[in-house]
Order: C-alpha cells, then structure tokens, then sequence
C-alpha cells in the first residue's frame, strides 16, 4: 500500500520534545550549559526546512511550454544540493547533472533545480534522489530520454565507520539517454 505523503512534514511541538529529550538522553543538562536552551526548538525549525520536500503543498510548480524541435538536447549541469542521509540523519552533498530529449514539451531553465531541491528536503538516498528527479520529469514531460547522475560526499561515511572521504556517484539513464552513444556525448562514461 503506497504511503501517503503529509499535507505538512511533522509536528513541530513533538519534534522539540523528543529533541530535549535526546540531549538529555546523551547527558547534557540545559542548566549547567545554557546555550542549549532553545537547541531543541531551533532543531525541529532545521528540520522543518530540511524537510519541507516532504509536504505536499512545497512540490514545484514548474512551467512548461510547447517543444516542435527533434534533436534538441537539454542540460543542466553543476546544480549544487543538500540532503540527509536517511539512514544516519547526517548531510551528504555534491552536484548534479540533469538532461532530458525533449518529446513535444519543454520545462522552464529552473525547473531541473527546482526538482532536485524539493526532493532533496526529506530523509534520503542518493540513489532514490536521481530516481525521484527522472520520474517527475518523465510524468511531466513525456521526454526521449532522461539523465540524472549525482556526484556527492557524504558525512555518514566521512565522520563514522571508515572516517575517509570520497564521492558517490549515481546514474539514472532512462529511454534515448540510456543509449551508450549519448552516456558518451554528456561524458557519463569513463574515457579510456
């Protein structure tokens, strides 16, 4: 059964709590330290920013328009986005590159940064995230052929476990750009 998604991302008043309630539970006490008096308060405001991709009224509205063109090929590169890992809460980060064929409809310039943004506010996985981009773009447009590749860091594994940096990249390639001939041409794939 799909989930539904909230008209809005949680409840502040129970995020705060359950944020007070962590600090105490790692030993902090609020008296002696005081700068932690409103933490539990600011956090669930974070999070009700990081989050907001996650309520139904924030999805973008994007502008599309007419396309009579055959071989024109559009993308968006070096988009820059944030999100939380899903499975730790903590950042991961990089760039983006979206490309769709265009069939007869044409997105506005900002709506591939539009897209990445929205559902990159929300508990995440990169893989997902280029998958989420695709699918809007393909319900919206009706394209060719879409690519998402996501070149990020990511804090879980930079700060935790291995404690090493390194970025993660993921490739979602759909209908003509699934195609090696233009994974070539966006230089997807690796030179030899």
């Amino acid at each position: 059964m799909p989930r539904s998604t909230p008209e809005r991302a949680g409840d502040p008043a129970a995020v705060t709590r359950a944020v007070g309630e962590l600090i105490r539970a790692l030993g902090l006490d609020e008296a002696r330290e005081p700068e932690l008096r409103e933490t539990p308060a600011r956090v669930a405001e974070l999070y009700r920013e990081l989050f907001s991709g996650l309520e139904l009224a924030n999805e973008p509205d994007l502008a599309t328009f007419p396309h009579a063109g055959q071989g024109d090929l559009v993308v968006v590169r070096d988009l820059p986005f944030y999100s939380l890992c899903v499975h730790h809460f903590v950042p991961f980060f990089g760039r983006a590159l979206v490309a769709y064929l265009p069939g007869d409809t044409l997105v506005g310039i900002s709506g591939a940064a539009r897209l990445l943004q929205h559902y990159a506010r929300r508990p995440q996985l990169q893989e997902r995230l280029g998958k989420q981009v695709a699918d809007h773009l393909e319900r919206l447009l009706k394209p060719r052929g879409v690519a998402v590749v996501l070149e990020a860091r990511h804090l879980c594994m930079e700060m935790r476990g291995v404690r090493t940096r390194g970025e993660v990249e993921t490739r979602t390639l759909r209908g003509e750009l699934a195609d090696p001939r233009w994974a070539a041409a966006l230089h997807l794939v690796p030179e030899r």
